[in-house]
């Protein structure tokens, strides 16, 4: 029942948000059919729009997985960014040392590796002042965000740096996680091995929420940390793995982003991917399975807006905005649940006459 109470949430949210969305453009004079219609288009119009709209999900998908892990066990992970950029940098690092001496099927699993391991470290240091000293995790994970920033600033211009100061040099197709076969199948998109990295995260993910005694246990202290205690449960234990393991996905999605999309670093820019990540898990519920849904829908979002500006007179922040809508009545989600208890006993009672 509460997966069928999410469901309906999501919808409700994603069609107020498109409805908010038509009023925005009515407003400005400009044909809200015309901006869905080039709106949706532009993400799946061509396989090399769709292969945009993948890789653009691919980012958000395990950004949002962070961001759900750590609220269904009771934390709040605002530093995804953050672990994003640590993750980033370590593979990064690998990519322009060691990347073009290494066979890639050795390669990419050693960049996976070190990107969870820098994000879980990143992470659990929230986690641990949690769990020993009950610093708010929130306050830790967004200092640790600027942290993560300026050591970057620092490592790329200093060791790193291509002609300009303010990114790296560019990672060579031998050292990225793009395939040639992906290449040419997507007609020279920029979906990349990411992909099926982040779709092997929402299964594992799911499994270990849903079928474990780690997730059991995850979840309980989550719930109720003080009930979990008096059950015997390790909190502090569970505390410090769960934002580790949310750190781990954080990690991932920066291998994923810097070595299979962008193909460099720059230095004065937090990745906004990692706070788009806390909408996506917001629309999709929480769930992995709902996370994989919400970030393909804005990785269509995302990829269309731009050809909605191109070919009418609205422009693309019309689509950002509608995003933004979405989020704010998927936050919302205590009225939708009111809404769907109350269609819920109407429904039986008109079942039961």
């Amino acid at each position: 029942m509460n997966r069928a109470r999410d469901l309906f949430t999501a919808l409700m949210a994603v069609f107020l948000g498109l409805v908010a969305g038509a009023i925005f453009m009515t407003a400005i004079g400009a044909n809200p059919f015309a901006g869905f219609f080039y709106l949706f288009r532009g993400g799946l119009m061509s396989i090399s729009r769709i292969g945009d709209t993948l890789s653009t999900a691919t980012t958000l998908i395990l950004t949002g997985l962070a961001v759900a892990f750590a609220f269904r066990t009771g934390l709040f992970n605002i530093g995804v960014a953050g672990q994003m950029l640590v993750g980033g940098l370590v593979a990064t690092m690998l990519a322009l040392t060691i990347g073009e001496s290494m066979p890639k099927y050795l390669f990419i699993p050693l960049v996976l590796v070190c990107s969870m391991l820098a994000g879980a470290l990143w992470a659990g240091i929230a986690g641990l002042l949690k769990a020993a000293f009950n610093v708010h995790e929130v306050v830790a994970t967004i200092m640790l965000n600027w942290t993560a920033f300026w050591v970057v600033d620092y490592i790329i211009p200093t060791f790193f740096k291509a002609g300009l100061e303010t990114e790296s040099r560019t990672i060579l197709s031998d050292a990225s996680m793009r395939m040639d076969w992906m290449n040419r199948l997507f007609d020279g998109s920029h979906v990349n091995f990411g992909l099926f990295v982040s779709i092997s995260a929402v299964i594992i993910i799911a499994i270990i929420l849903d079928k474990t005694v780690l997730g059991y246990e995850l979840k309980a202290v989550g719930f109720n940390h003080h009930a979990a205690e008096y059950a015997g449960i390790d909190v502090a234990r569970n505390v410090t793995l769960a934002m580790a393991i949310s750190g781990a996905l954080a990690g991932l999605a920066g291998a994923t982003y810097y070595t299979g999309y962008t193909l460099n670093m720059q230095i004065g820019v937090m990745p906004t991917a990692g706070f788009d990540g806390i909408a996506v898990a917001l629309l999709g519920a929480n769930s992995p399975w709902g996370v994989l849904a919400a970030a393909l829908f804005f990785g269509i979002l995302h990829a269309g807006k731009g050809l909605m500006g191109a070919n009418t007179s609205i422009p693309p922040e019309i689509g950002d905005t509608i995003i933004a809508t979405i989020i704010y009545f998927a936050a919302t989600s205590i009225l939708f649940f009111k809404l769907f208890d109350y269609l819920k006993k109407k429904f039986k009672k008109g079942g039961q006459a």
